[in-house]
């Protein structure tokens, strides 16, 4: 049975490896980053028009606090089907999904051109700026970091040797945990453990920190979202089981 490590944060790590499991893939699980909550200030949501979500964590922290009350009615625009998803399911009612990466997400903002500013809840270390992207085009963004994405304090030997002896890919899904497990987990594998594995990322930035480690080969889901990712989980198992 073809072995994929599995390095999300809970909860999505539980949900992966539950669909491996059914597509016949043994998960190997190891959560590189856990959501730290920040008690920064939060503005009203009576000043704005309009929230962006570029991942469901920021949405998952805002009801971790307690706070998503006055945030449920205005309108969401999501990044993807995923975050999208876990905004109706947080109660949002008007979501729209730019059903794709970041630039999708500004030039979804810019077009449906929301009549006010938007509150763009956060993580404390991200790859884009909103605010800038959409300075571009008259609409002004209020980010605020309600999280942040922290390694763990420590990642044990046992570890390191399941991860060599048994994994034939890991599952990359954010440009963060590429770079984790490029500081942390890769210089502790020998040359021979990283050639056999392959890297089987959400898209091109995200597997970029991982491109000079050693691995066997980087391959780039079709599309942003966590059906294309079990696509290509789903092909990768199935070209083990046929070579």
């Amino acid at each position: 049975m073809t072995t994929i490590l599995v390095t999300r944060p809970q909860p999505d790590i539980a949900i992966t490896s539950g669909k491996l499991l059914a597509m016949g893939i043994d998960p190997l699980t190891m959560p590189l980053l856990r959501r730290v909550i920040l008690a920064t200030d939060l503005p009203e949501a009576a000043n704005f028009a309009a929230m962006a979500a570029t991942s469901a964590n920021a949405l998952r922290a805002l009801k971790q606090r307690g706070v998503l009350n006055g945030f449920r009615t205005l309108p969401l625009y999501a990044v993807g089907d995923g975050t999208a998803a876990e905004a109706e399911i947080l109660g949002f009612s008007r979501v729209f999904s730019a059903d794709g990466d970041f630039d999708d997400l500004v030039a979804l903002i810019a077009k449906s051109r929301p009549p006010g500013p938007v509150f763009y809840p956060a993580a404390k270390k991200r790859s884009g700026e909103l605010d800038a992207a959409l300075a571009e085009h008259s609409i002004a963004v209020t980010t605020v970091a309600v999280y942040d994405m922290a390694p763990p304090p420590s990642i044990s030997d046992a570890q390191i040797e399941t991860i060599a002896a048994d994994a034939d890919a890991v599952l990359i899904y954010s440009r963060r945990t590429a770079e984790t497990f490029r500081d942390l987990v890769a210089p502790r594998l020998s040359a021979a453990a990283l050639a056999r594995m392959t890297v089987l990322a959400i898209s091109a930035k995200a597997a970029e920190p991982l491109a000079q480690s050693g691995f066997r080969e980087l391959r780039v889901a079709t599309h942003t979202d966590d059906e294309a990712m079990m696509s290509l989980a789903l092909a990768f198992a199935r070209g083990q089981n046929t070579a």
